[in-house]
């Protein structure tokens, strides 16, 4: 007690003051541990009730005071409780968001249930603690979460009074599930003894005065009296209640539950009306907030992940790649996200078992450190390949499920081409591949079939443009490309940007000249000089070459045509090498579709193509992520052809993957064919593009592909292995070394290390494999390993994922090979010589006026993505081995100005794979009666 006899006052403005510059302490040391980051808290209102208003206000001025940033987010009192749900839902899964209240009163003129709202906000948003499993947890003595904001007030002022709460009679009068029943589990699990007082209670008046901590929210003015206080108790009062007083301006003053002036002569503290309770109210949202957004950071910060990985019963025998997939169940793909730190608005669930994931976690973890960068090449392999793949997937199965890493895998998308025809998926293989298997191989999420939409969408358009202006003059074209609606032309956006590039400096349609119409309408598109092809996911050799507008509608405008894969769209290579929205629409803007009879590009910008083709791409730009068979993550995300485009996965799918991996993690990344070819490709065209570093090379060789090129007789897809590649033969490996060693040293050329990982096969014997360990060796590899994780998973691959961490932990010297302000030819003869080992490169005339018009169109400063087979170091897929000095003939040179690369073509490259006699398709089908695909494998 004062002096005077009567009661201590407990302000509720000091200590929510006193609290509040504490809070801001916090939020300015969450800024310095997590530069721009900052609590959010939203405030929802439906309606505008003007006492509603003036708490929002009070909440707004406090959170700017601290540093929250806080936002009103009022609603009309129209909206429904379905709407009102869905506004909820959307700020639970806003990251910038940490704190979530429903301003009540619901002012609406729709019914809508305000239980069922509060118990729609997150738990973890939860800042009102109003959401009855935060309300549970109070009960069962969880005091960890988010309390409710006016019990918690109440009991900071309480243990402000000093009084041991412990061993204490308390008396609650008020059972409101907002203040009342809460207030009193708290008092319960800070050990009081706790009586509950309400409507019904009698002997009211007997029961208050035993108690030592008084806590009254009955909602009645002055209803408790100085003779029911003990003398010397601590009394709350959390009621606020208008009452008259004629000597008030507006004739009325607020006063509480609690006389004052009678109890404060018998309390030892009590709290004032206002000025009491309700600012704690408004301090511990605040405080809520913060907490809410500290556990936030918390989680960003902590870039472990705490994954769970799932246990493989190895088999031998190993049984079929679909047999062991199918014998895993795989995580819930939303449960795979949390883990690696996805939040649920940066997952789009595909089903329970694949998922798109958004570019947003690029802006949230802009300042965090990347993982570490691997690429995974090969030797020249036979054509059963040597397992790139599966050698990735097993790695970081080994890094992630056996040594506790973060390790991503980040694969190409696979063709339904190959699918279907001889080489069967690409989904890794044994015990180290993606599950599901039929997912990976087949539609997956779509990304094949936007890319083949947006391809053909734009050489429809072409075809029509060349249709359109051989049949119509010039002022009937520009009439019909810039019509008059309701009277008004005026042109769209993307035709202001030809105007731009043409030089012509107007914005209204009826002000340009006859030439200037002309200029503008006309494209004069040469048919002999198109260069875009139409596209479709299927080995069809018939599509090769083709005549098209033969139907009389088309006027004997025929033209012959060619069909690719969709893969070899350069639509495909942008969709890889794109590093945002606004980057891939720019590629897309800047393709070469064809020339004009004067020989400019026509671009598909040119065509009024770029936001369609956004359009159809958008959503296709996000990588979809699935899982190893041991529940590690992988991204999957694009599949560019490897011999005319550069055959790497994407870069989002990498940087973000280089993110979630954070800065002690890896992220393991597939080069297509051979060092020659893939890996070139990816130092060269795809790292210039992503600005990314990378830390160490993976060269998976065999003992079967190194006899091959040590004379072995020819590996024939569908046939069987000849004795020499079943039986040791140490000279054939032997033989055979020269080319593993030439891959060795074109890894060197980059400034990284190089691990070799040889890929064992059950045929394989100690002896070859040790001949080959000491050659890599010898010749400069930092490690040569061997790894059995087709047969064995992640376990099998121990020794190569602690060979990689050791190389990652060298300094990483990269460098690129060739500077882009060198010739294309002197580019050229860098790779021919330097990556393959030619002596001379040979341009034929049709190559050299190419290289001329690109050249005076600008293009000569863009890499090279050469196009050669993958069976050999040389032009001529028969040659094995490393040979040296070799003519290396350069047959045509094509642009692709988007993807930003020029492709010299050397000897005959496909784009357009047959079905062979017996295709994979004989073997597949589905089981009517249980729906699984059976025969893919």
């Amino acid at each position: 007690m004062s002096d005077d006899g009567d009661a201590k006052v407990l302000s509720g403005n000091e200590v929510s003051k006193e609290i509040r510059d504490s809070l801001k302490k916090n939020v300015s040391e969450l800024s310095k541990k997590l530069p721009g980051f900052r609590p959010g808290l939203a405030i929802v209102q439906v309606g505008g009730r003007e006492d509603s208003n003036v708490y929002i206000r009070m909440k707004l001025k406090a959170a700017t005071e601290i540093g929250i940033y806080a936002e009103h987010v009022q609603l009309p009192k129209s909206i429904t409780e379905g709407e009102l749900l869905a506004k909820i839902n959307s700020l639970n899964i806003d990251p910038k968001f940490h704190g979530i209240i429903v301003q009540m009163p619901l002012d609406s003129s729709n019914k809508i249930d305000s239980h069922l709202i509060t118990d729609s906000v997150s738990t973890d948003k939860d800042v009102d603690g109003l959401n009855t499993i935060n309300e549970g947890k109070i009960a069962v003595g969880d005091l960890n979460g988010l309390l409710p904001c006016t019990p918690n007030g109440v009991l900071e002022l309480i243990k402000r009074s000093g009084i041991n709460i412990a061993g204490k009679e308390a008396v609650v009068l008020g059972r409101s599930r907002i203040v009342g029943t809460p207030c009193a589990e708290l008092l319960k699990w800070n050990h009081a003894t706790v009586t509950v007082c309400h409507s019904k209670t009698e002997n009211l008046k007997q029961i208050c005065a035993r108690a030592d901590i008084l806590v009254v929210a009955i909602g009645q003015p002055e209803m408790v009296k100085g003779d029911w206080v003990k003398k010397g108790a601590v009394v709350i009062d959390c009621g606020i209640n208008a009452i008259n007083d004629p000597l008030k301006r507006n004739g009325q003053k607020l006063v509480g539950d609690v006389a004052y002036d009678e109890c404060k002569k018998h309390a030892a503290y009590i709290t004032p009306v206002p000025g009491g309770v309700g600012p704690m109210t408004v301090c511990m949202l605040m405080a809520n907030t913060i907490k809410s957004a500290e556990k936030f950071a918390d989680r960003m910060l902590d870039t472990k992940w705490k994954l769970q990985k799932l246990s493989l019963n190895i088999l031998s025998p190993v049984p079929s790649d679909i047999a062991i997939s199918r014998s895993q169940v795989p995580k819930l793909i939303t449960t795979l996200a949390e883990e690696v730190g996805l939040l649920p608005n940066e997952v789009s669930a595909y089903g329970n078992k694949k998922a798109k994931i958004s570019l947003t976690v690029l802006d949230r973890l802009k300042d965090q450190a990347d993982g570490k960068y691997v690429v995974i090449a090969g030797i020249t392999p036979t054509p059963l390949g040597e397992g790139k793949s599966t050698t990735l997937v097993g790695l970081v199965q080994a890094l992630a499920a056996h040594k506790d890493k973060n390790a991503f895998a980040c694969l190409r998308q696979p063709s339904q081409g190959p699918t279907f025809g001889i080489k069967g998926g690409a989904a890794g293989g044994g015990y180290s591949q993606v599950i599901p298997m039929e997912d990976f191989n087949l539609h997956l999420t779509g990304d094949i079939h936007a890319v083949t939409a947006a391809n053909n969408l734009l050489a429809a358009q072409l075809d029509a443009r060349i249709f359109h202006e051989a049949t119509q003059t010039d002022q009937a074209l520009y009439d019909r490309l810039v019509p008059a609606n309701n009277g008004v032309r005026k042109f769209s956006s993307i035709q202001l940007r030809r105007l731009e590039r043409l030089g012509i400096k107007k914005l209204e349609p009826e002000t340009l000249t006859i030439d200037e119409i002309s200029k503008f309408a006309r494209l004069n598109i040469d048919p002999t000089r198109v260069v875009w092809q139409r596209v479709v996911d299927v080995n069809d050799r018939y599509l090769r070459k083709i005549t098209i507008g033969q139907s009389p509608t088309e006027k004997n405008f025929t033209r012959v045509e060619s069909y690719s894969i969709s893969v070899a769209s350069e639509i495909m290579a942008i969709l890889a090498l794109a590093t945002s929205l606004d980057d891939m629409k720019q590629r897309l803007s800047k393709m070469v579709v064809a020339f004009s009879r004067n020989g400019t590009p026509v671009t598909a910008d040119d065509l009024g193509m770029t936001g369609a083709l956004m359009v159809l791409m958008k959503d296709a730009l996000e990588p979809t992520m699935m899982q190893t068979i041991e529940g590690t993550p992988v991204m999957v995300h694009a599949g560019p052809f490897a011999n005319i485009a550069h055959g790497c996965n994407s870069i989002l799918a990498d940087n973000i993957a280089l993110k979630l991996a954070g800065k002690d993690g890896y992220v393991l990344t597939e080069a297509g064919f051979g060092s020659d070819i893939g890996m070139e490709k990816f130092f060269n065209i795809k790292c210039r593009a992503s600005g990314k570093v990378p830390n160490a090379i993976v060269l998976v060789a065999t003992v079967r592909a190194l006899k091959m090129h040590g004379g072995g007789p020819p590996v024939l897809p569908g046939s069987p292995l000849k004795p020499e590649y079943t039986q040791e033969n140490l000279q054939l490996v032997e033989n055979g070394l020269c080319n593993l060693i030439k891959h060795i040293d074109n890894g060197k050329k980059y400034g990284i290390p190089v691990v070799v990982s040889i890929n064992v096969h059950k045929n394989d014997t100690k002896a070859e494999h040790e001949l080959i360990q000491k050659a890599a060796l010898k010749h400069g590899a930092f490690a040569c390993v061997t790894s059995n994780h087709w047969a064995e998973g992640g376990k099998g691959a121990l020794e190569t994922a602690q060979a990689l961490i050791d190389a990652c932990n060298q300094k990483s010297e990269f460098k690129f090979l060739y500077d882009l302000e060198t010739s294309i030819e002197e580019k050229v003869n860098k790779i021919a010589k330097e990556m393959y080992g030619a002596g001379q490169v040979d341009f034929n005339a049709k190559v050299r006026e190419a290289i001329r018009l690109y050249t005076e169109k600008g293009y000569s400063k863009l890499p090279i993505c050469m196009a050669k087979t993958s069976n050999s170091l040389t032009g001529d897929p028969n040659i094995k081995g490393a040979p040296t000095g070799f003519r290396l003939v350069v047959n045509d040179m094509l642009l692709s100005a988007g993807a930003g690369f020029l492709v010299p073509l050397i000897g005959e490259i496909s784009r357009m794979p047959g079905l062979p006699t017996r295709p994979a398709i004989y073997d597949i089908d589905v089981d009517t009666k249980t729906g699984e695909i059976i025969g893919l494998f």
